[in-house]
This record gives structure tokens, sequence and C-alpha cells, in this order.
């Protein structure tokens, strides 16, 4: 877990980078119940089947795993349940013109702590083809051999 400017990452979306093109990524906050932020802070939340949508001007995310708090009991909150995200308005109306083009949304990338607050990065993506997951694979693989030479070069 990375830790920087009073952040520390949580939960990242990994497969996300993959299989979208990021277009635009937005901060925004989280309404979590009390026992939805101690599991988080433990680290056990699951991001990687999660997106969002917007219904009436408020952003909510579907598919995000808050695994139940240990010592939670009774104030346990259902895992899968879908929670509100906080966006200024300007920004939902903005994403929400964006939405309605053809082959965009909204994928979370990862939750983090900013500040002792539960942060999420959501991104505006677009799918990609599977020409375009091949080619970045090799663009990848490419520099990772040049690199290496690079290094092997330098040592004699």
């Amino acid at each position: 877990m990375a830790e920087k400017n009073n952040i520390k990452i949580i939960a990242q979306n990994k497969k996300a980078r993959h299989e979208y093109f990021i277009l635009e990524t937005y901060e925004c906050g989280i309404e979590l119940a009390g026992t939805e932020v101690k599991s988080i802070r433990d680290g056990k939340v699951n991001i990687s089947d999660a997106y969002a949508s917007i219904n009436h001007l408020e952003v909510w995310i579907k598919g995000m795993n808050v695994s139940p708090f240990e010592k939670g009991n009774i104030f346990n909150r259902d895992p899968l349940r879908e929670r509100k995200l906080l966006l200024h308005k300007h920004e939902i109306l903005k994403l929400s013109q964006k939405l309605k083009e053809q082959g965009l949304s909204l994928v979370p990338l990862k939750v983090y702590l900013k500040n002792s607050l539960v942060k999420v990065e959501l991104a505006l993506v677009k799918g990609k083809k599977l020409y375009d997951k091949r080619d970045d694979i090799a663009k990848r693989d490419a520099k990772r051999n040049m690199d290496r030479a690079i290094k092997n070069n330098g040592r004699y």
C-alpha cells in the first residue's frame, strides 16, 4: 500500500486500465455507514466488478463489495448495497451529458483514504477493442525488452 501526502490506497481496479480507455478522472466522496468505514480501513473492499450510474442527479456506485466488519454485529449493512457518491452538481451534469455518448461508462479506479476520509477515484471510460488490448501488451513487452537491453549493456 502506497502512502504519500496523507493518501493511503486501499483498493485498486487494475482490470479497468486494461479493459478501458480512461478519458477523465474525478475524485469523489462516498456515503458510508460507520462499520463500513472501519471495514474499508482494514482493507476489506473489492471494486473489481463495480460501476457507477446516475439516477435523478445522484451518482450511485453498484457492485462494490465492502465485507462486514467483524465486530459490527447488528450495525453491519449489506455488503453489496448501492452507495451514493458525493460530487458537485455541475460535475454530475457534465458527466450525465457525456454518458449519453455511445460507449461511455463510469468505473471506479481506486478507493483510498485522504486525510482520514474515504475517497473514490471515478473514471469516465470507453471500452477497448481486442486489437487495442493486444497493441498495449505489445508496447509493454517492447518497453520491457528495451529496458532489459539497456540494463544488460551497462553492466559488462
